[in-house]
């Protein structure tokens, strides 16, 4: 990123708050190489490149509470938001606290940031919503202009965030951007921040041996996109404050993959590392919980946000399959 439209003189100070979750580790990691001064929050000590570290400060907080909020963005001219409850959408179904971390958080940010008017640019707040936040998608790619029906609560609370982004947006409160992240994998090295999403659970039941199992005949597809790409789209929206702010974005690489596709590469793969044959790639009933979005395609058009800021994935899908199962092997071997 530049730091030509933040005011002269010390370069921007970006607070990643859930900076050691997957997500947020990739993008510290992108940052603490860029031209800004970085402050990475989290429940957990976040870990940090040693290249840049010295820009880096490291704070531990629990951000459901306000007033650690506000201590944790005091002076930031960026917000990346990037906190979301570690149980994902199945937790958000039955346990009432996944609403404190995934809506709380925000409330909690755009109040802090309503107190904190002053002179100048207001701060730019990246939040990183989801895809999935239109509920049950379109046989068509979906682009952004979709109307939003969430299914999940998962879904009803991110959307709900985005919704507190926007208005404190056009309330001049704060310049918000979101982007609605698509199917994400890969692997961060950091302690905290492991990939607990359907590529590397098939990865792990490969490597253990067992069947990858899939809860259909293998033909649902899914936009997948690295972990590092998902980083560098946010450091390029750090570049393009005004042309995204007040918007939802949606990244993607433009292509859905069949699971039992990727499913059959990940036996593959695993198989040749380990120098046994591919696990088997079986179909299994779906559990009674499981939400109707798992059973339909997506195929996301991230034009728009491509057209405003130049980004697009880099990562072809076998390298990034290739990368994910060399980096879970090792860590099951240490």
């Amino acid at each position: 990123m530049t730091s030509q439209q933040w005011e002269p003189g010390a370069p921007p100070l970006v607070a990643v708050l859930g900076a050691s979750g997957f997500v947020g580790s990739a993008v510290t990691a992108a940052l603490a190489h860029g031209p800004v001064r970085l402050r990475a929050v989290a429940r957990r000590t976040s870990s940090v490149p040693a290249a840049g570290a010295d820009r880096v400060e490291v704070r531990t907080a629990d951000l459901t509470r306000a007033g650690e909020v506000a201590e944790a963005v005091a002076g930031a001219d960026v917000v990346i938001h990037l906190v979301t409850h570690s149980g994902g959408w199945r937790a958000a179904e039955n346990d009432p606290a996944c609403r404190a971390v995934d809506v709380g958080v925000m409330e909690n940010l755009c109040e802090v940031l309503r107190a904190r008017r002053r002179e100048g640019p207001v701060p730019l707040v990246l939040y990183a919503g989801a895809a999935s936040q239109i509920g049950l998608p379109p046989e068509h790619p979906i682009d952004g202009s979709e109307p939003d029906r969430p299914g999940t609560v998962y879904d009803h609370h991110k959307l709900a965030a985005e919704r507190l982004l926007k208005e404190a947006t056009a309330d001049g409160v704060l310049r918000g951007v979101s982007l609605r992240l698509p199917t994400v994998f890969g692997h961060v090295p950091a302690p905290h921040a492991a990939d607990r999403g359907v590529v590397s659970f098939m990865i792990r039941r490969a490597l253990a041996g067992e069947p990858i199992t899939l809860w259909h005949d293998g033909t649902v597809k899914r936009d997948l996109v690295h972990v590092d790409d998902v980083a560098r789209a946010f450091e390029a929206a750090l570049d393009h404050p005004d042309e995204l702010a007040g918007g939802h974005w949606l990244l993607g690489a433009g292509r859905g993959e069949p699971l039992g596709d990727v499913c059959r590469t990940v036996a593959e793969l695993v198989a040749a590392r380990l120098g046994k044959p591919p696990v088997p790639v079986v179909s299994v009933t779906p559990p009674e919980s499981a939400p109707a979005t798992d059973f339909r395609s997506v195929t996301i058009d991230s034009s728009s946000f491509r057209s405003v800021t130049g980004w697009r994935p880099r990562t072809p899908l076998r390298v990034a399959l290739e990368r994910t199962v060399a980096a879970l092997a090792e860590d099951r071997a240490t």
